[in-house]
């Protein structure tokens, strides 16, 4: 349950991971017993979460709070109708997945709650049937960066022209503009995802002879557990990271920082909201034509695009981003699939290609 910025939810307020959200506290008529199953599920829980998903918990426990209040329904428990009701609303003005995250919330807050999970009745199940229907189960694609596209943002010049120096004497390249050139190589080499991208260190970096690398990636959204996984990292790329790290003087803890207009480096990692961000305000800088803004997932989508083209089977692809099933990356390439499928080899045959 992970925010992507395709979705059009904007994303809630950070609150502390393990915390009870706030609607718990003392927006709701609760009883007693109910209120104390949630705080003992909140203490056990701490930590057996990922952050996103705590803030996506308290954010959608506020939403669907405010909405039965609004309607005179008690939101704990909640009887399917209620459930069903909720749902048939949310469609009119959100996206599928954010509604089915709602879903998702609801039923974990009535087993946190020890109470009967309303969402496995055939009113919610029919609820959401009638959103599919209605909205289609096609999720919109995260607009993909390709090596070109990157190729084009990486050029010097362009960080330049985001980051201007303020006086002469400077460095010759600005310490933002390395760090995003860092940012923006490592997280197509590696294809992961922003949270993911931001929680890496220093320290998990590993250089080889031939001028490549490799890193830890400590904990994947597929891998809650944290049993880790290395990812392959191109001279070029272990070229940029080391141009960020010789600048800002770093050498352990998080590779990627803010960085002030000043050139102070900040002792904490990144925040993973920054980075669509960044590939937005660089990807406009340097010219790189996209039908829609990039988001966290576009370094992701384009690598994967550009290994199905290269012509990487399926499961090479799979394990160079962390996927456990075929469903996404597949996804991510049936365009290309499309263009070399059985349909385009009958209109070559045909001579119509």
């Amino acid at each position: 349950m992970e925010f992507d910025p395709a979705d059009p939810t904007p994303e809630p307020p950070h609150e502390a991971p393990g915390a009870l959200p706030a609607p718990f506290a003392s927006a709701l008529p609760l009883g007693l017993e109910v209120l104390e199953r949630l705080e003992d599920y909140a203490r056990a829980a701490r930590g057996a979460f990922a952050p996103n998903t705590l803030r996506a918990l308290a954010a959608d426990s506020r939403i669907f709070a405010e909405w039965c209040r609004t309607h005179g329904r008690s939101m704990l428990p909640a009887a399917a109708q209620t459930v069903a009701d909720f749902i048939d609303a949310q469609a009119e003005m959100k996206a599928r997945a954010t509604i089915e995250r709602y879903r998702s919330s609801i039923a974990l807050l009535h087993r946190a709650a020890g109470l009967p999970n309303p969402c496995t009745d055939e009113l919610v199940r029919l609820a959401v049937t009638r959103m599919s229907r209605a909205k289609g189960r096609r999720q919109k694609q995260a607009e993909p960066l390709n090596r070109p596209s990157i190729d084009r943002m990486l050029v010097v010049k362009t960080a330049e022209r985001l980051h201007r120096r303020v006086a002469e004497g400077d460095r010759a390249v600005p310490l933002i503009a390395l760090r995003n050139a860092a940012l923006m190589a490592v997280a197509y080499d590696t294809l992961l995802r922003r949270s993911e991208l931001v929680a890496l260190l220093i320290e998990d970096l590993e250089r080889a002879d031939d001028g490549s690398g490799t890193i830890l990636v400590r904990k994947t959204k597929t891998d809650q557990e944290g049993e880790g996984a290395v990812k392959y990292l191109a001279p070029d790329t272990v070229g940029h990271v080391t141009a960020w790290l010789d600048a800002s003087g770093l050498a352990n803890g998080p590779l990627f920082r803010p960085v002030s207009k000043g050139g102070r480096v900040g002792a904490a990692a990144l925040a993973d909201a920054e980075v669509y961000r960044l590939y937005r305000e660089i990807a406009a800088a340097s010219g790189v034509k996209l039908s829609r803004p990039p988001s966290g997932h576009s370094t992701r989508v384009g690598a994967t695009q550009d290994m199905f083209a290269a012509g990487f089977e399926l499961l090479e692809v799979m394990q160079a981003g962390s996927w456990k099933t075929p469903a996404m990356p597949a996804r991510y390439g049936e365009r290309l699939r499309a263009q070399r499928g059985a349909a385009r080899k009958l209109a070559t045959l045909q001579n119509r290609a």
